[in-house]
């Protein structure tokens, strides 16, 4: 008899697989971007993803995560009838939202661009990234509906489709703007984002609907749609709400760096060149080898919830102990990697020396940086998400106070030493907020 594969194992290594052909992708992409818009071309670029967030964090992020959480449940009590329901709920409460927010971004954007970003240059790119939040909306939605199932297959395959479609589009205006004698600029890397996001829209609803026309899953008789709305509402508003506040604080995080590097002494556009230099090009490799943590944090919370659900706190403690025993050693072997080579590989790919520097000192972040990614999904999947919440305010607290404090004084150098006091301090909240978990009785 044929082995059956262990849901958990199989899909991570779908997502793993996918996820390193797209991050693969994506990294010689930002090489392409740091060479056609440049350094500071970048850091315009990277400014508005702080907005981006808030607005995924207000119209998606809690309705994605109570889906999956809400269809792992009823699975585990084998109503599939069910769990098509629960997607169809979420997906109206995410839609509505996201509409209302894209208009109103749409509408501020020149307002948010000066008053609060500080660089009217993102204005256009803004109201073009609005478009993207409704495309958004839908498919992490039907994403988070296939995490409930533990099926990864389509949404490890609609990551890679919206990144392919990203950097062709972004190529195609690429050679549109060379035979036109013009500069490729910011706003092109914007449209490719938009593109991206439709395609990846496109591909889950025809998955999902492919799915309806060959499974014909009936409606639940006596289906109570509003008690489960409310409770999936209930479930969704404080993770939107911690997500809100998390990207709303670094939207400030993105704000004060570059003001604080001119309070050290660099020009606007140098500062801006650093940011970018850090964002786009140094945080390109040392986040490379997430993919491999991210694909596990997004199957541990499904996983987590079906555990729960059933009462096994002893495969909840047998999850947490192996996520840390893959986690640190990884993360070791990086910064291992990435001190020895760091110099090499900001010049060869980048041509640029300053991000070789900062690939070294951010070298030290990878252990705690790779776990705290699935501490933090083990957490939203046991339900804790206010614990969550709490050690990563803290831990962006620490950022904003070492802003604000040390790079006035010592420049970039300051904000990479918060960077390390963050993902040291989190790591160690979380790990103790896990701690009852760890050891059932």
């Amino acid at each position: 008899m044929k082995k059956k594969k262990h849901p958990l194992i199989a899909g991570t290594l779908i997502l793993t697989l996918t996820g390193l052909a797209s991050r693969f992708i994506g990294f010689f992409y930002k090489i392409f971007l740091s060479r056609t818009i440049g350094a500071e071309g970048i850091g315009i670029y990277q400014m508005i993803f702080p907005i981006y967030g808030v607005c995924y964090a207000f119209t998606t992020a809690g309705a994605e995560i109570a889906i999956s959480r809400f269809v792992s449940g009823e699975m585990a009590r084998g109503k599939k009838e069910q769990a098509r329901s629960i997607l169809w709920i979420g997906l109206a409460m995410s839609l509505s939202l996201s509409l209302l927010t894209s208009f109103l971004v749409y509408k501020n954007a020149g307002f948010l661009a000066v008053h609060l970003l500080h660089e009217a240059r993102c204005a256009d790119l803004l109201r073009i990234m609005s478009v993207t939040v409704p495309f958004g909306a839908c498919h992490s939605c039907i994403s988070g509906y296939y995490y409930g199932l533990q099926k990864t297959a389509v949404p490890a395959s609609a990551q890679l489709f919206e990144q392919l479609v990203r950097v062709a589009a972004v190529y195609i205006i690429y050679q549109i703007s060379l035979e036109e004698g013009k500069a490729l600029s910011p706003a092109a890397a914007v449209i490719g984002l938009v593109l991206g996001e439709f395609a990846s829209m496109l591909f889950t609803l025809f998955a999902i609907s492919s799915e309806s026309l060959h499974g014909r899953t009936a409606k639940p008789t006596g289906f109570p749609a509003r008690r489960y709305a409310k409770r999936m509402f209930l479930e969704a508003a404080p993770v939107s709400a911690n997500r809100v506040c998390m990207n709303l604080l670094g939207s400030a995080e993105a704000i004060l760096l570059p003001l604080t590097l001119q309070q050290y002494g660099l020009a606007p556009e140098r500062a801006l060149s650093v940011y970018g230099t850090l964002t786009g090009m140094a945080m390109a490799f040392i986040q490379f080898p997430s993919v491999l943590t991210n694909a596990v944090s997004v199957m541990l919370l499904s996983a987590v919830s079906e555990s729960q659900a059933a009462g096994n706190k002893k495969q909840i403690a047998r999850t947490i102990k192996k996520t840390i025993n893959l986690c640190l050693p990884l993360g070791i072997a990086c910064t291992l990697f990435f001190l020895l080579t760091g110099k090499t590989l900001g010049t060869f790919f980048f041509k640029n020396e300053m991000a070789g520097d900062f690939i070294i000192t951010l070298a030290w972040i990878c252990p705690f940086l790779y776990l705290n990614s699935t501490l933090h999904s083990i957490l939203n999947g046991l339900g804790r998400t206010a614990a969550g919440f709490i050690n990563n305010l803290i831990g962006v607290m620490i950022r904003i106070f070492f802003i604000l404090t040390f790079v006035p004084r010592f420049g970039i150098q300051g904000y990479l030493w918060g960077i390390l006091a963050n993902q040291l301090f989190v790591s160690f909240l979380n790990i103790n907020a896990l701690k009852e978990e760890r050891n059932p009785a």
